[in-house]
């Protein structure tokens, strides 16, 4: 892939993450802990080069584009860094990491599944995400006291909840720390891990890439929970999950 095509693919750069210590798990509960881990042996004993999607396909959709700003947190997950500044992410991780939670996610009951989006361009990832896999859509602003408040009229209850971006959801990721439910949140190389308890390392910006994360995601998912054969794809495409915005709507987010 050519640096110009990669230059296509580069994300808005967010402000500056700080820089604080490596916590690859939360230790809210030796539950959680527990289980991600055993999701992880099982990944560990995939083929080195098997990935989900052939490398192309992921290169060209931009999901090891990161940001020219790194936090300690995303160090293990960043292959190298380009003449422009911009940090380039290890696809084989990403694609251990979609796995490891798609295991984690199959354990629960669909509906008790909250995928949270604030930024515009996974708005429609997550609606198509939550569609196929009968998961809980958070999407836009999040209110708050959704996850906190007992007293508010449509606070939901779930049992874990996946972040689109960490920062643009922390609203979301405070709440959900705060009651104890599971946190998975995509993570660029400037996001820190503070509150999040398993990491997909991700350009989670660009439009293409976050659809193609959520579609692989959603795949992975239904193959683990043996609704979906593991040579089948899902009814909707990559495509499907793409954000389709206006110039007005994609200035405006």
């Amino acid at each position: 892939m050519s640096e110009d095509q990669e230059k296509e693919n580069q994300p808005v750069e967010g402000e500056e993450g700080i820089i604080e210590t490596e916590i690859p798990l939360d230790e809210k509960t030796e539950n959680t802990s527990s289980e991600i881990e055993q999701a992880s042996e099982v990944v560990e004993t995939q083929p080195e080069e098997t990935l989900l999607l052939p490398r192309d396909t992921l290169l060209s959709a931009g999901i090891h584009i990161g940001t020219r700003m790194k936090t300690l947190d995303m160090e293990p997950f960043i292959y190298r860094v380009r003449p422009d500044g911009l940090f380039v992410l290890d696809v084989k991780k990403t694609d251990d990491r979609i796995r490891t939670t798609a295991k984690f996610l199959s354990r629960y009951e669909p509906a008790k599944v909250a995928v949270a989006a604030t930024r515009l361009y996974a708005h429609e990832p997550v609606r198509m995400f939550c569609k196929l896999t009968g998961a809980t859509p958070l999407i836009g602003r999040f209110i708050p006291g959704q996850l906190s408040n007992p007293q508010y009229s449509n606070r939901i209850d779930p049992e874990v909840i996946v972040v689109s971006d960490p920062r643009a959801d922390a609203q979301a990721v405070k709440e959900a720390s705060a009651v104890g439910i599971p946190i998975v949140a995509l993570c660029s190389t400037d996001n820190e891990f503070t509150g999040v308890d398993l990491v997909i390392p991700t350009n989670n910006k660009g439009r293409r890439a976050l659809a193609v994360i959520f579609w692989l995601l959603a795949r992975q998912v239904l193959r683990e929970r043996g609704e979906l054969a593991p040579d089948r794809d899902p009814p909707a495409t990559i495509e499907d999950f793409e954000a389709k915005v206006t110039r007005e709507e994609e200035e405006e987010g």
